[in-house]
């Protein structure tokens, strides 16, 4: 549960998944702009917008989306300047966060993030004082229906994939950062979804129940609703029907 895929299928009702639906089109969509703006707008030799545009092709984003992020990204289109920014924090019961964060006004943004925090109990820290809690890794899911864990193993590892985890109806598959455009490129038929994400080292996940568990999973959902908010990864790990109500 510590930050896995950003793109699972949401279980909301008709109008919740129609509001959350639009969320996920302006962050990719701002994703998208920025990998355009710093690679280009050719994803064969861009691995970040390659990457952006397999999560847009996962979330069924409309391809007309997709090529007017592009063009804003490299200038043919007007746009706003996006800025990456990390932010880290506490919340309750010893949790720890990570979130990415891709904004036109640095100011607010943060301004907003440590309201969250700060109205779980928890707080924003310094950078580096929870990073160092998680491995930056590339991890790529793919569904267990597409190929089988024996198959999967034999084409990973063989293209920069060091390990592979049961993560119930799919696989993912785990790299450094550096070696995930060589494994999307190898796994492009299964239509691979993912990215570079903060993963809990085990020795620092923390098992949470009761109204902690629910104060963690409401904080972990107020801070993916933010519109800014690209990613948010956590080292609490949280019994399933919390997450099912309350989490994100």
């Amino acid at each position: 549960m510590s930050g896995h895929s950003k793109w699972s299928t949401i279980k909301r009702k008709k109008g919740a998944l129609d509001a959350q639906r639009g969320k996920i089109f302006t962050k990719i969509a701002r994703e998208i702009m920025v990998a355009a703006k710093d690679g280009g707008g050719d994803p064969s030799g861009n691995p970040r917008l390659r990457t952006a545009l397999l999560a847009a092709r996962a979330a069924n984003m409309p391809k007309e989306n997709q090529e007017r992020a592009i063009k804003k990204g490299t200038g043919e289109l007007a746009g706003v300047t996006f800025e990456n920014v990390l932010y880290e924090g506490r919340g309750p019961g010893g949790s720890c966060f990570i979130v990415e964060v891709l904004t036109d006004n640095k100011n607010r943004t943060v301004a907003e993030i440590r309201t969250a925090f700060g109205k779980s109990g928890g707080e924003m820290v310094s950078s580096g004082a929870v990073s160092w809690m998680f491995d930056h890794r590339g991890v790529l899911e793919v569904p267990k229906v597409k190929i089988s864990e024996e198959a999967l193993m034999e084409r990973a590892l063989g293209a920069g994939g060091e390990d592979i985890q049961d993560w119930g109806e799919s696989w993912a598959i785990m790299s450094s950062p550096s070696d995930l455009a060589g494994l999307q490129t190898e796994l492009a038929d299964l239509e691979p979804a993912g990215g570079v994400q903060w993963i809990a080292k085990p020795e620092n996940e923390k098992a949470l129940d009761g109204d902690v568990a629910v104060s963690v999973a409401k904080l972990w959902a107020k801070l993916d609703e933010h519109d800014d908010v690209q990613s948010c990864y956590t080292n609490a790990t949280l019994p399933d029907e919390v997450m099912e109500e309350h989490g994100p």
